[in-house]
C-alpha cells in the first residue's frame, strides 16, 4: 500500500502540474543546475508516505535513530521534507512543536517555554544504533540569539560545578538544564557578519542500549525570548479582488532587520539594492496577464524596468501545461515594504476536470523566493574529527537562502453537481410508479378473483341465513340476490387510480422538461 501511495504521487506529477525554470541556478562551487518544480498542494497527508522511505534504511525503523520516526508524531509537525538521491543519501527534515497547545512567548509573559524530550515529541526512545550504521549521532543546536540571551541571565542560579551535566567545554546556563550530558560541544566560528556564535551539542548513540535507552530532554528554568535567524525579507502572498471572474495575485515583502548585517555595507545609501528572485507556477485554468505586472515600493508605484532586472515567462497551455514566471527584482535596501501584483482571469473547466470537493476551491502552489546574495552556512572550529560527521560538512556548505509563500485557494465557478442526481431520482420514481401500476393491472386475473371471493362468501354464510334468504325470495317472488363481488369494485377503483397516476406522472414529466 505504501509503495503504491508513493507511486501514485509520482504518477500525478504530469505536464499539467510540473514545470522547470528558465534562469539557471548556481551553487557555491559554481555548478549550474536546473530546477524541475512540481507540487501537489491538494494531496492529503498520509502516514504511509514515510514507509517506503524507511524501507531503504538498513534497519528500517527497528533500531538506531530511525526508531524515533513515529508516523503520527512526525505528521503533526509544521514542516516535513523527505529526500532521496541516487546514491541513497536519505535526509528527513521535520519541524515539530514540543506541545500540542500553541504557546506564545512574549516579553510580558513570565512562564518559560515548554520543556521537551524525545519521548514527548516522538513518543519513543533510542535503544542504540543500527548494527549496519557506521555512526549514529544526535545534535542539539542552540541558536546564536538564544546563546546571547542566556549569557545575559543572572549568574546566581548557575549550575554548580559538581553537577554532572557540567564538564569541560560545556557552558553552564541558568536558563535550562539538559537531561543527558553531551559527548562534545562545538562552537561556531564568528565572522564579521555575525556577532553571536551558536553552540552544537553532539551525542553519540552507540553507548546506549535497550536497558539504558537514549532520551534527550531540555527543561527550561527561566523564560527566555530570542529571535531566530530569518530571511532578509518576509514574503507573503495573497489574493485580491472579488467574484468568480477575475482577480489578482499579490506578493508582499517586508524587511526583517537582517539586511545590514548580511550585506556587509550601509543599507541607507540609495545605491544599495537587494536582489530577490521569484519563481511562481500557476495552473492552466488561471489565465495570468503578465502585462499587468505592477511593483509598489513603500506604497508608491515603480516602473517595471527600474524594479525588474530580468524576467522569464512561460505561458500556460490549456489542459496541457501550467504557466511559470521567474523574475529578478531590485529593491532598495532601506525600503519598508514592497508589493508585486499580477491580474488574472478564471477559466472554465469541463465537468470531468473538477476535483472532489470543488466548492472548497482550487490550490495554487506556493511561490519560491530566493536571495542570490545571501548564503546560509554554519562553520565550526576546524577539527579533523569533523570529517567523519557528514551532517556537519553539509551545514558548512554555502547554500542560497530560500523561502516559500503560502498556498493560495482560488474559488472557481462550479456547476451544480446535484442536478443530475435530482433528475435521475425523479425520473426513476415516475417510471417506477407507472410501470409498477401497469404491471399490476396486466398480471391481475379478475375472473379467478371473483370466483374465489364467491366461494369464500358462500362458505362464510351460515345455513340459517341461507334458508331465510331463500324463504324470503319465495314469499316475495323476487330472485335471490347475490352479494356484489368486491373485486368488481376494486378493479373499477384500481382502473381509476391507474389513470390518475398516469395523468399526474405525465403532467409532472412534461412540466419538468418544459422548465
Amino acid at each position: 500500500m505504501a509503495t503504491t501511495t508513493i507511486a501514485n504521487r509520482i504518477n500525478n506529477q504530469r505536464s499539467k502540474t510540473t514545470t522547470s525554470n528558465q534562469m539557471n541556478m548556481t551553487t557555491s562551487s559554481d555548478r549550474i543546475y536546473s530546477l524541475i518544480y512540481g507540487t501537489l498542494p491538494r494531496e492529503a497527508v498520509c502516514t504511509e508516505n514515510l514507509t517506503p522511505w524507511l524501507k531503504l534504511l538498513p534497519c528500517r525503523d527497528k533500531a538506531g535513530l530511525a526508531a524515533l520516526m513515529d508516523r503520527p508524531s512526525i505528521y503533526k509537525g509544521f514542516y516535513h521534507s523527505q529526500h532521496s538521491a541516487i546514491l541513497l543519501e536519505q535526509t528527513l527534515t521535520v519541524v515539530l512543536q514540543p506541545h500540542e497547545r500553541r504557546t506564545l512567548i512574549t516579553s510580558q509573559e513570565t512562564k518559560p517555554q515548554p520543556s521537551w524530550s524525545l519521548t514527548t515529541i516522538f513518543g519513543r526512545k533510542v535503544n542504540g544504533r543500527c548494527v549496519l550504521a557506521k555512526s549514529s549521532n544526535v545534535y542539539l543546536q542552540l541558536d546564536g540569539g538564544l546563546v546571547a540571551e542566556l549569557d545575559k541571565l543572572p549568574k546566581e542560579n548557575e549550575i554548580s560545578v559538581a553537577d554532572d551535566i557540567v564538564y569541560e567545554g560545556l557552558r553552564s546556563s541558568p536558563g535550562f538544564q539538559l537531561s543527558v550530558k553531551p559527548d562534545r560541544v562545538l562552537e561556531e566560528v564568528v565572522g564579521s557578519y555575525k556577532s553571536n556564535p551558536s553552540l552544537l551539542y553532539v551525542y553519540s548513540v552507540e553507548k546506549y542500549s535497550e536497558s539504558e535507552p537514549f532520551d534527550l530532554g531540555l527543561t527550561w528554568k527561566l523564560p527566555v525570548v530570542w529571535s531566530c535567524q530569518q530571511a532578509p525579507l518576509h514574503a507573503s502572498r495573497f489574493l485580491m479582488g472579488s467574484g468568480n471572474e477575475r482577480g489578482a495575485i499579490a506578493i508582499s515583502f517586508k524587511p526583517t532587520g537582517l539586511n545590514g548585517n548580511l550585506l556587509h555595507f550601509d543599507t541607507t545609501k540609495e545605491s544599495c539594492k537587494l536582489q530577490v528572485k521569484i519563481f511562481q507556477v500557476v495552473p492552466w485554468y488561471i489565465k495570468v496577464y503578465y502585462h499587468t505586472l505592477q511593483v509598489f515600493v513603500d506604497e508608491q508605484p515603480q516602473t517595471v524596468s527600474d524594479s525588474i532586472e530580468k524576467m522569464c515567462v512561460s505561458p500556460s497551455e490549456d489542459k496541457v501545461s501550467p504557466g511559470s514566471m521567474e523574475m529578478l527584482l531590485k529593491l532598495p535596501c532601506a525600503m519598508k515594504s514592497a508589493v508585486v501584483t499580477l491580474e488574472f482571469d478564471k477559466g472554465f473547466l469541463h465537468i470531468d476536470e473538477y476535483p472532489p470537493d470543488a466548492n472548497q476551491g482550487f490550490d495554487i502552489p506556493s511561490a519560491l523566493v530566493s536571495y542570490p546574495y545571501f548564503q546560509a552556512s554554519i562553520h565550526y572550529i576546524e577539527d579533523k574529527s569533523l570529517e567523519t560527521l557528514p551532517i556537519l560538512a553539509k551545514l558548512q556548505e554555502n547554500s542560497t537562502v530560500l523561502s516559500y509563500t503560502e498556498v493560495l485557494l482560488v474559488p472557481l465557478t462550479t456547476p451544480d453537481f446535484s442536478m443530475p442526481y435530482n433528475v435521475i431520482t425523479i425520473t426513476c420514481t415516475v417510471f417506477a410508479l407507472y410501470f409498477g401500476s401497469l404491471l399490476n393491472v396486466l398480471r391481475r386475473r379478475v375472473a379467478e378473483e371473483e370466483r374465489f371471493l364467491k366461494n369464500k362468501d358462500s362458505k362464510k354464510a351460515s345455513p340459517i341465513s341461507r334458508f331465510l334468504s331463500k324463504l324470503s325470495s319465495k314469499i316475495t317472488g323476487r330472485p335471490l340476490k347475490t352479494a356484489e363481488s368486491p373485486s368488481t369494485k376494486s378493479s373499477f377503483f384500481n382502473s381509476k387510480l391507474i389513470l390518475k397516476i398516469i395523468l399526474v406522472a405525465g403532467i409532472a414529466v412534461w412540466k419538468f422538461y418544459l422548465e
